[in-house]
């Protein structure tokens, strides 16, 4: 497992916590169900923008918010809040068909 990301399953829901690497916020945690976003909070970083982004990405299908949001640089840094937290689903997405098939 990539160590900056941990996927811990409790009751059918999976609980991501992910180390952000290159912007101001420090860590992201989600709570993953069938693809679905259910809450995402973060500590560190623009506050309300982070706050924005994990009400909007609720629900979302992780698929759509990572073709969303990835790339997405912040002033002259090559990545973002935004862009770590695509990095974060693709990681998910990867451990999770490790464990899957494995």
């Amino acid at each position: 497992m990539s160590e900056n990301i941990e996927i811990r399953e409790v009751d059918g829901v999976d609980l991501v916590r992910f180390q952000p690497q290159g912007v101001c916020s420090k860590l992201m945690s989600l709570k993953v169900k069938d693809n679905k976003i259910l809450d995402m909070e973060t500590v560190g970083g623009c506050s309300g923008n982070l706050k924005g982004i994990g009400a909007l990405v609720i629900g979302m299908d992780i698929n759509e918010v990572i073709k969303r949001i990835q790339g997405i640089p912040c002033g002259s840094r090559p990545t973002s809040c935004p862009d770590q937290l695509s990095i974060c689903l693709k990681l998910y997405l990867e451990e999770k068909s490790k464990i899957t098939v494995g």
